[in-house]
């Protein structure tokens, strides 16, 4: 038998159907981005920074523009960005533009110009550790840091910040300070610093810096292991840490190589109290080099905070 057909009656729902049926549709941009610095990183190379945006909504990303053109879109949580692949001896403007959910863009920021230098392909010589690396965390979510001036046969360009072996922030060459932003709170950084000439040699990394930032209210203390230490032997590494108080002994940690897990270590019924040691065999060439990082698996069966990370190179 031949069914009637079905009659649909799609209803508003105002809440869940509100913008679908034309009601409160967000047509408001985010602010224009504000802060807008430009410096040249190399002779190829640009770092831009802006301040955050604000939005009646939320801002979800940034874009940036060359003489109008888009060459970057980035998430929310990114206030800065490396332009490579320039050419050097010439002249470029860049705005930033804050972009919200709904697809609407801020007006362009304030145009930014700065000039590549001149390229030295001849120069083959990397800069000068930078040496004396300190700082402080500020609240939650910024530290600042310092070091001491580099050197190099032509000119320091740049100093580039790295966290976890991953370039997070640039400044200028005559710059020995930076202060970085968009951290978590109550998370443990581990910061270098390199310093970089028009040429693009790097100089080897500081000496590594442990900053832990602030927790945020109503949060716990950090769960993360502390004062791991990294000792490369003849075929082996050794490492030795204090696993965090949890409250019970703590019978379990992941071992992190290169960002990747790669092992669980696990104790019997009586792990070690106080200090931890592991020794790890290694069977890769003299001079691989491992970023190593830790974390504990808590009473109630959850993975804890990330110590902060190791760098040794195989001998």
């Amino acid at each position: 038998m031949q069914r009637p057909p079905t009659t649909v009656t799609l209803v508003c729902s105002a809440v869940l159907l509100l913008a679908a049926c034309g009601g409160n549709e967000d047509t408001e941009r985010p602010s224009t981005p504000a802060g807008v610095t430009a410096r040249a990183g190399s002779a190829t190379s640009v770092h831009v920074m802006w301040n955050q945006s604000s939005d009646n909504k939320g801002v979800t990303g940034y874009e940036v523009y060359e003489q109008g053109d888009k060459v970057m879109s980035l998430p929310a949580t990114q206030q800065m960005v490396d332009i490579d692949r320039l050419t050097p001896r010439t002249v470029y403007s860049f705005t930033v533009r804050a972009r919200d959910a709904a697809g609407n863009l801020s007006e362009p920021s304030a145009a930014i110009s700065v000039t590549t230098p001149e390229a030295t392909p001849d120069d083959r010589k990397a800069p000068t550790r930078p040496a004396n690396l300190s700082g402080r965390a500020q609240g939650s979510r910024a530290v600042t840091l310092t070091w001491a001036r580099s050197t190099d046969d032509i000119r320091v360009t740049a100093y580039d910040i790295y966290q976890e072996d991953s370039r997070i922030h640039s400044v200028s060459g005559t710059q020995t300070s930076a202060r970085v932003t968009g951290l978590r709170p109550g998370t443990v950084y581990t910061f270098t610093v390199r310093a970089r000439d028009a040429a693009e040699n790097s100089s080897p990394d500081s000496p590594a810096l442990d900053l832990t930032t602030a927790s945020a209210p109503g949060e716990g203390p950090s769960t993360a292991p502390t004062g791991l230490t990294a000792t490369a032997r003849k075929g082996t590494i050794e490492l030795s840490w204090t696993p965090p108080d949890s409250g019970a002994p703590v019978k379990e940690h992941q071992l992190f190589l290169n960002g990747a897990l790669a092992t669980t270590i696990v104790w019997g019924a009586e792990p070690p109290t106080g200090t931890a040691t592991y020794t790890m065999t290694v069977t890769d060439e003299p001079g691989t080099r491992y970023s190593i990082k830790l974390r504990a698996k808590l009473p109630d069966g959850k993975w804890g905070d990330f110590s902060a990370q190791r760098t040794v190179v195989v001998v």
